[in-house]
């Protein structure tokens, strides 16, 4: 049986062991070609990734998760900048520790935060079919076919949901917002 990442997280919450190598088993390769992308070095990339979940598991009594794919992301991104910032490296390093830290400056992070904080309320504003298939699809990266084998809809129904969200967002936020919700919908999608 398939858990979501909202179940997960509750389940790790209470010291489950399962749950959290689900999340590790879910994620973990993900996390490492986001991490080789911009750092190249492999064994580097394993080493963040396997802080980022040993801070996961230290963390999980405190839980304050809401999206957990976005979250994953967003700690690596973190790790990969602290650790480049403690070694030596190359150019074409530089030039993608530039890109990542621009993206982390703190407006920026401000910016990302505000969206993902208007993103929630624009998706808690759904209704909640459609809300509820459409975090499944976006946040907890089911595709079609088990979203509609989990709800007991057909596979149209489930695409019409997902379009019909994704329309409601598109029209409730200013172009400039709508690009970085793009670039958001798109990194979590890694």
């Amino acid at each position: 049986m398939s858990y979501s990442d909202q179940e997960l997280l509750s389940r790790m919450g209470r010291d489950d062991e399962v749950a959290y190598h689900e999340i590790y088993k879910k994620y973990a390769e993900k996390l490492f070609a986001y991490a080789l992308n911009i750092c190249k070095q492999r064994e580097t990339c394993e080493d963040i990734v396997q802080n980022v979940f040993i801070s996961l598991w230290e963390k999980r009594k405190k839980n304050t998760i809401t999206y957990l794919k976005p979250y994953l992301y967003q700690a690596t991104k973190f790790q990969v900048v602290k650790t480049l910032r403690k070694h030596d490296f190359s150019h074409e390093e530089l030039t993608r520790l530039n890109l990542v830290d621009a993206s982390l400056s703190i407006s920026k992070k401000m910016e990302f935060d505000e969206l993902l904080s208007l993103t929630n309320s624009l998706v808690n504003n759904l209704t909640p079919r459609c809300r509820q298939i459409f975090i499944m699809s976006r946040f907890e990266d089911k595709s079609n076919l088990e979203i509609s084998q989990e709800l007991g809809l057909s596979i149209q129904s489930v695409k019409n949901q997902i379009t019909k969200a994704t329309k409601r967002l598109k029209e409730q936020v200013s172009p400039e917002q709508l690009a970085i919700y793009q670039l958001l919908l798109f990194v979590f999608s890694l």
